[in-house]
């Protein structure tokens, strides 16, 4: 399986710096087959950076998208007006959720649109800090994850990516801490006997698993061996190119 190294550059970088930044990036990282390298621009960038981008190293996704294909909603971008330009989409970002109160339905219904136009949704899950303290992280990851994928069939969860992405751990987080790889690896372990319960062996150890939160150069390698782990989403880091560079580089080294 591939290892997936996904910067979300959230509320960043407008066209000018976008296009400078992955011009730069692309010049640094050599083609990786075993690395699957993924971008995540604001909406914005995603057009022109679809035709600035070489998709033999890696690959643009959109940091969020509408779940209706057209209709009158002000404001919002579909999935199908996404096609043909992003491979990929993160989707139930902690943000999205704690922010602007997306729940698992508006989720489910944004991984099945998805999956409906031809783009990879990631699915981000991930437990708040009180809901850790209270022993509650068993049941948050199973509610968010069984209610996000409650529209993908057994036919189509080989589409989608998962990210454990713990609230408590996220750097833009006040208080953040970073989390442990036993701590990573339970909640792993939680998210493959889930997905085993409802689409069976086979396909819970073929699903990819990322992580995020707080990943950084000096702790990437220790996540990316935890058992179990595909790969990483990476936020403040992949905004600084040595860092995402080099991060990118530790995944390499990890798959040989």
């Amino acid at each position: 399986m591939k290892s997936y190294i996904v910067g979300n550059w959230k509320l960043n970088f407008n066209v000018g710096e976008a296009s400078i930044y992955l011009h730069k990036l692309q010049k640094k990282i050599p083609n990786y087959r075993d690395v699957e390298v993924v971008v995540a621009p604001t909406a914005l960038c995603l057009q022109p950076l679809s035709l600035q981008i070489e998709r033999s190293k890696m690959k643009l996704a959109a940091q969020n998208a509408f779940y209706r294909d057209f209709g009158a909603y002000t404001g919002e971008i579909s999935f199908a007006e996404l096609a043909g330009l992003v491979n990929y989409a993160i989707v139930g970002h902690s943000e999205r959720r704690y922010i602007f109160h997306e729940d698992d339905k508006m989720i489910a219904k944004k991984v099945a649109a998805a999956i409906r136009n031809k783009i990879r949704p990631i699915l981000c899950i991930g437990e708040t800090e009180s809901e850790r303290s209270f022993g509650e992280t068993r049941d948050v990851i199973r509610d968010q994850l069984l209610g996000g994928l409650s529209e993908v069939s057994e036919e189509d969860i080989s589409k989608v990516l998962i990210a454990y992405e713990p609230v408590w751990a996220i750097s833009s987080t006040k208080d953040a801490k970073p989390a442990t790889p036993d701590e990573i690896a339970e909640v792993v372990g939680l998210i493959r006997a889930n997905l085993k319960e409802i689409y069976g062996a086979k396909i819970a150890e073929e699903v990819p698993v990322l992580f995020g939160g707080s990943v950084k150069p000096t702790n990437a390698g220790a996540y990316l061996t935890v058992p179990g782990v595909n790969g990483l989403l990476i936020g403040g880091a992949s905004l600084i190119l040595e860092q995402f560079t080099d991060i990118i580089e530790t995944a390499k080294r990890v798959k040989q």
